[in-house]
Order: structure tokens, then sequence, then C-alpha cells
């Protein structure tokens, strides 16, 4: 049993994840067709106690299509060779996934825009009417 360091007091314990190992694609020769080296981590978000509960949206939004609709995230890794490498990416993957849902997102503060940005706003747009006035045809009255 190994603990995974989310943030300071949030850890997440190894046991809730699940591999399981499939025969990846691509690069490898022969070995591709005879090893499972791809891996597919399975973390059941439910089985996590101390998960907070204001990170779980989060989590859903930032996992998108690798959550599922019973909240169980799914990650498959085959960029390695070796299995033990795939598992190591995957795990990682997973680590940074949940400290970036597990980061609190700082609150916009309004601003009101400023007196110099106002006066340039309505000068450009004088100015750009009176080009606009500029391209109409000449008075015949003058």
């Amino acid at each position: 049993m190994t603990l995974l360091e989310i943030r300071p007091g949030l850890t997440l314990d190894d046991e809730t994840i699940e591999f399981r190992f499939v025969r990846a694609s691509g690069p490898g020769g022969q070995n591709v067709n005879k090893v499972s080296t791809a891996v597919e981590l399975r973390f059941d978000t439910r089985r996590w106690p101390e998960m907070p509960a204001a990170m779980a949206p989060r989590l859903a939004t930032l996992a998108g299509q690798r959550m599922t609709q019973d909240g169980v995230v799914v990650i498959f890794a085959q960029s390695y060779r070796s299995q033990i490498r795939n598992r190591e990416d995957a795990t990682e993957r997973l680590v940074a996934l949940l400290r970036e849902a597990a980061e609190v997102p700082r609150r916009r503060r309004p601003t009101r825009p400023t007196l110099g940005s106002k006066t340039r706003r309505l000068d450009t747009k004088t100015r750009r009417g009176n080009v606009k006035r500029m391209r109409g045809s000449p008075d015949s009255s003058s």
C-alpha cells in the first residue's frame, strides 16, 4: 500500500486504483503482439472518502470524456514499450489531474474601466465618426 500525495493533507491510497493490461498498438515489433504493455487505469471517485465535496465537479469538468457516468476516471497509457513505465505514466497523469482539480480557482474581482480608457474609447469613436461623415457626398447648398 502506497500513499500518493495530491496536496498537503490530501492523499490517495493506490489500492483504490485498478490497473488492466491490454495489448498496445504502435511500435514494438513482435513484442507488441505477445506482451500486454498498454495500461488502462480505472479510479472510482466514489471509493475515495477523503475527496472534498467541492473537488468533485471540478474533477468531472477536467476529466471530460475520461470520466464515466458512474464517476470512474479511465486513463489509457500506451506510450512506452514497458508495462511498468506505462503504469507509472498513467499514475502520474491521474495524480496531475487530481492536483489540478484540488486547486481552488481564484474568484474574479470585477473591475471598472479607468477614466483614461473611457476617454480613449470616446476619442476613437469621435474620430471614426468624423471619418465616416467625410465620406458623404459634398453638400450642393454651399
